[in-house]
């Protein structure tokens, strides 16, 4: 078990490494330490064997990322246009924002020789991309770019661990050819006609989406309100094909057969024999069947590694027989230690053969709550570090969710996908709704979101979660709640009086700017999307768990979209915008020029609009807003162009001056004028754009003339959520990206 620890942390440490060392000095090292027989007494021997065992290990994950590092920089810059031949894989998603497909490309036609196997294309026009067809396609190339926020999902880390290099979109001129024939095709076209005869018989419901999720992967078709039902009740797991799915598929098809090789014995072979391979295949014809994505992938493996030792017949404890089948998945994909689904289900399974070691003997229904009680219990550190959430439902929805999927939905949906019987795919299809209602009611329920922990707390959280789980009496387990108190009474400290926190949120292409004096919280626009995505958990990471104001500064969706699902997911005490078109249906305090008020000593000040006129289009009305502290000013222009920049320093003069200037309209050479930066005089300018943004903001007429008046810069695209602080010194800043650098982020040049 040493040699595979020490294993494991060879495969784990890259990931979090910000850079990468050349991986030829660690197998080289390595190579020197060989000679480890001769040296030394038994101890040292053994010390060797182990610094090996984890170089060797290193070095295979640092030569697996600097090859994956050196294909993604093989594309060139952003925006390459290239021609090449390709086939569609998997099942095409139709988003809200057009059609998004996996192409694997055959021939590079016009481009770089050294583009990824595998693009993530989008065709914003919503054309028809059926799975298997062939196309000569024009594309406009993209390196995998995202927001980099410290709480909720993160899609940088998601994609690296998934394969993906790179993003493209469709130009005009795509060409299908004749139709792919392989075994890949065959199946996802298998798979697109289960999927469409769900959708047609049961007219497109999200018990479609759910039967389809659950039999061939297609996630895609389920609405946003189940997946905020899922989120809100802890069972998305059971929604994404993995481990769980494959391993019931597998134990289900083996206790068939054991049951029928008991009856008919089979000449010449072990009925052992008979049974795990029988398992094994149903595990890896169901992750065809769910297109053998990523996660299904790992999970063939693991049951492969499981069913060879079985018919070795190598008598392995449970625990080590675990830790070989995570061994053998981060061998073969080193890039899963990024996948939390990975760390959930290993990480449960071991909880669950832990707890079951101190149950043997006892009642089914003992067994059953002691499993349960494990798997909440360890779940509690994996939801918060991964999540930022404990449902408090969780429990119960799970020990609810998990019998109906495994023993009623999931064998049903996968027989309604087998025969093509409408009475079969109904009654399924009624299942799912009857799950989907159930789940729906449970999601009304609270639940606690957990701020984000500082290092030294999270060992507390661990141990509490091991102790918790011993095989020791009930009077010994409560004292793991001693351990979790300080965990669940922490907040994040609020600033002093007369003082405020400023964290620009990386919202991609648009402007989320939150404001915190000592008792107070003002957010100023949304960004686009849904605020699930990206403002809510930041909102509950930093602590919060209401807003007094929400801020909208003017109606365009980079700067309202999401306040729609905010206003729905979490509390706002009051809301303010310079336009009643932001959130229609919502009482508004509309945003006046004059208007001012104070909290914790903080003054909030109205520049602009004005309460008649003076206002041409939609960013002619932002909402201009000054926050002045004790330590210095803060200015929030939103869109406000430079016609409306002359108009306030016309008005207001050296009154403008700041501190720090959100840069207008994320750096467009529509703001941000001459004029503007001599009357704010702002020693720091942030620039809130989206990585690769198709607008190339910010200009560099704009990054030119904040040069040119000596102010330092800052950006979200560079360098993700910005945490800014007002001090007496100076205002100073933090980036997420350099806070928690990784050499698989994106690295903005400088």
């Amino acid at each position: 078990m040493r040699a595979l620890f020490f294993w494991l942390t060879g495969l784990t440490l890259p990931s979090l490494l910000p850079h990468l060392p050349d991986w030829h000095l660690v197998a080289a090292l390595a190579v020197m330490l060989c000679p480890w027989r001769r040296v030394g007494p038994k101890t040292w021997r053994q010390g060797c064997l182990l610094a090996i065992t984890f170089l060797l290990a290193l070095a295979w994950s640092l030569w697996r990322a600097e090859s994956r590092l050196a294909e993604a920089q093989a594309l060139g810059p952003a925006g390459t246009a290239v021609e090449v031949v390709g086939t569609v894989r998997g099942l095409p998603d139709p988003g809200e924002f057009g059609v998004r497909f996996a192409l694997e490309v055959e021939q590079v036609l016009e481009g770089p020789a050294g583009m990824p196997r595998r693009v993530l294309v989008s065709d914003y026009r919503g054309g028809h991309w059926p799975a298997g067809s062939r196309w000569q396609l024009k594309l406009r190339m993209r390196p995998v770019a995202a927001s980099a926020n410290p709480y909720g999902f993160d899609a940088e880390r998601w994609m690296w661990s998934e394969g993906w290099l790179a993003t493209a979109t469709v130009r005009k001129g795509a060409l299908r050819l004749a139709d792919a024939a392989d075994g890949q095709s065959f199946i996802d076209r298998l798979r697109d006609r289960v999927r469409q005869r769900f959708l047609h018989v049961l007219e497109s419901s999200a018990a479609a989406g759910l039967l389809g999720a659950l039999t061939v992967g297609a996630q895609g078709d389920l609405p946003s309100s189940a997946w905020r039902d899922f989120a809100a009740t802890g069972t998305s797991h059971l929604v994404s094909i993995s481990g769980l799915h494959i391993t019931l598929a597998a134990g289900w098809v083996g206790w068939l057969t054991a049951r029928l090789v008991r009856r008919f014995p089979p000449p010449g072979v072990a009925p052992r024999t008979v049974v795990v391979v029988a398992a094994w295949i149903a595990a890896l014809m169901y992750a065809l069947l769910a297109g053998f994505s990523v996660p299904t992938q790992r999970s063939v493996l693991m049951l492969g590694v499981a069913a060879v030792l079985l018919l070795l017949r190598r008598p392995l404890p449970p625990l080590r027989l675990w830790a070989i089948a995570l061994a053998a998945v981060l061998t073969a994909d080193p890039f899963a230690v990024l996948a939390p689904g990975v760390w959930l289900s290993f990480g449960l399974v071991a909880v669950l053969i832990w707890s079951g070691q101190a149950v043997v003997g006892l009642p089914w229904w003992r067994r059953g709550l002691q499993a349960q009680w494990a798997v909440t219990v360890a779940s509690v550190p994996l939801l918060a570090g991964w999540f930022g959430q404990l449902p408090l439902v969780s429990p119960l929805a799970n020990a609810l969710a998990i019998p109906f999927a495994t023993f009623l939905l999931t064998p049903l949906a996968l027989l309604a996908a087998a025969v093509p019987a409408e009475g079969l795919t109904v009654l399924a299809g009624w299942l799912a709704e009857q799950g989907l209602w159930g789940l729906h009611q449970l999601a009304r329920l609270p639940t606690w979101p957990v701020p984000g922990l500082p290092a030294p707390l999270w060992p507390a959280l661990l141990a509490g979660a091991v102790w918790a789980v011993l095989p020791a009496g009930w009077t010994a387990r409560l004292w793991a709640a001693v351990l979790w108190l300080p965990v669940f009474l922490w907040r994040p400290p609020a600033p002093l009086p007369g003082t405020m926190q400023v964290t620009v949120l990386d919202v991609g292409q648009g402007l989320s700017v939150l404001v915190r004096t000592a008792r107070h919280a003002l957010l100023y626009d949304t960004g686009a999307g849904e605020a699930s995505r990206v403002v809510v958990p930041q909102l509950q990471g930093l602590g919060l768990s209401r807003l007094d104001t929400l801020l909208l500064s003017h109606h365009d969706s980079d700067h309202d979209g999401a306040a729609a699902s905010l206003l729905a997911a979490f509390p706002v005490r009051q809301l303010w915008g310079a336009q009643t078109a932001s959130a229609p249906g919502q009482p508004m305090t509309r945003c006046v020029a004059g208007q001012t008020w104070q909290w914790d000593g903080v003054r909030f000040e109205v520049l602009w609009p004005p309460a008649v006129g003076g206002a041409s289009d939609d960013n002619a009305h932002s909402c201009v807003v000054r926050v002045v502290g004790r330590t210095g000013a803060v200015l929030l222009p939103g869109d406000a162009p430079a016609a409306v920049e002359a108009t306030l320093v016309a008005r207001h003069g050296p009154a403008l001056a700041s501190t720090v200037l959100v840069v207008g309209h994320h750096g467009s050479r529509t703001a941000t004028s001459g004029v503007w930066l001599e009357a704010v005089r702002p020693r720091l300018a942030i620039i809130s754009a989206g990585a690769l943004n198709r607008y190339r903001h910010p200009h560099p007429d704009v990054l030119g003339r904040l040069a040119a008046h000596g102010v330092a810069v800052v950006r979200t695209d560079c360098q993700g959520m910005l945490t800014l602080t007002l001090e007496a010194g100076g205002p100073v800043v933090e980036g997420y990206r350099d806070r928690a650098a990784r050499y698989w982020r994106r690295h903005c040049p400088r």
